[in-house]
């Protein structure tokens, strides 16, 4: 379902989460930055510390960083935009199901390479907020000295802002997602999908 750019991209949208900022950048008290911050600096606390390390707290590091990473994506909102038209058809319990798959596949695929983080730095270069929507602009600097471009699409909800989209140099979570998911449901059905994603996060089980 996925190609090596989508693999390497999102691999990078993960591991962005990681990432301290160590270079001058603009500071936004209570704004979508601040927020991306916090995620960042409770995930960094998870693999940086020793009680954790090794393969036999795998599972528990996970599911720690799983924890974080929740209370920062908004995953009905990633969901429902990557299942586009589709989204309105199903119904309450099939949208439940798919929220939790789409969590579980994001998980299974990459949040188990969070623990290869080693010192990339990001600086957040921008936000801009429009009513309840807001977009904070940042570059990956990496070791090589390049520089890698992130864009966090955030909606405000409750009080706090929730991810609902990530783009690494242009390339979108949730197009990349919208266009695999409407490919499969066009050519053969809805529960094909799911059969697949089903099967899916079963492989990393």
């Amino acid at each position: 379902m996925e190609n090596h750019r989508i693999r390497h991209s999102l691999r990078a949208i993960f591991s962005s989460f990681l990432l301290i900022v160590t270079v001058a950048a603009p500071c936004f008290a209570g704004t979508p930055t601040d927020g991306i911050k916090k995620t960042t600096d409770r995930i960094l606390a998870i693999v940086s510390d020793p009680a954790l390390k090794g393969p036999e707290n795998s599972k528990k590091r996970t599911a720690l960083i799983r924890q974080a990473v929740d209370e920062r994506f908004d995953w009905e909102a990633m969901t429902q935009r990557s299942l586009a038209r589709h989204w309105q058809k199903r119904t309450d319990a099939e949208k439940k199901e798919f929220i939790a798959l789409f969590g579980k596949l994001l998980e299974r695929t990459y949040l188990d390479k969070v623990g290869s983080y080693s010192g990339e730095k990001v600086v957040y270069v921008d936000e801009t907020v429009d009513g309840k929507y807001a977009t904070v602009s940042a570059k990956i600097l990496t070791h090589s000295q390049t520089e890698v471009g992130v864009r966090y699409r955030l909606k405000e909800a409750n009080g706090d802002w929730g991810v609902y989209d990530i783009s690494i140099e242009g390339v979108s979570l949730v197009n990349n997602y919208r266009k695999q998911f409407n490919s499969i449901i066009v050519r053969s059905s809805y529960d094909e999908l799911v059969k697949k994603l089903r099967a899916k996060v079963a492989e990393k089980e």
